[in-house]
């Protein structure tokens, strides 16, 4: 595997894995006991924490991409095995 494919595969599973734990550990106003000033939405998070989330989704990513590429170079799980409905039926062209 070429260093750029690391790069953009270990990129999409960053993004998302920043998806998948954003929302862990938000609170909005009315959990929190806060006040919603006017013009904010109410379900906007009191305690956004940017570098919290970007952490988590590179523990995670990394996680990922280590099974990710273990697969890779083991083959433990193949195109064969996630082929549940068989063979596609051959067509007769006439040719």
């Amino acid at each position: 595997m070429q260093w750029f494919s690391i790069v953009a595969i270990y990129g999409l599973f960053w993004v998302l894995s920043a998806f998948l734990v954003m929302p862990f550990g938000l609170r909005p106003p009315h959990e929190a006991g806060e006040t919603v000033e006017q013009g904010h939405a109410d379900s906007a998070p009191v305690n956004f924490r940017p570098g919290k989330i970007a952490l988590r989704a590179t523990v995670l990513a990394a996680v990922i991409f280590v099974l990710y590429y273990e697969n890779y170079v083991n083959g433990w799980i193949t195109l064969d095995n996630l082929n549940f409905f068989g063979d596609p039926p051959v067509k007769d062209l006439g040719y």
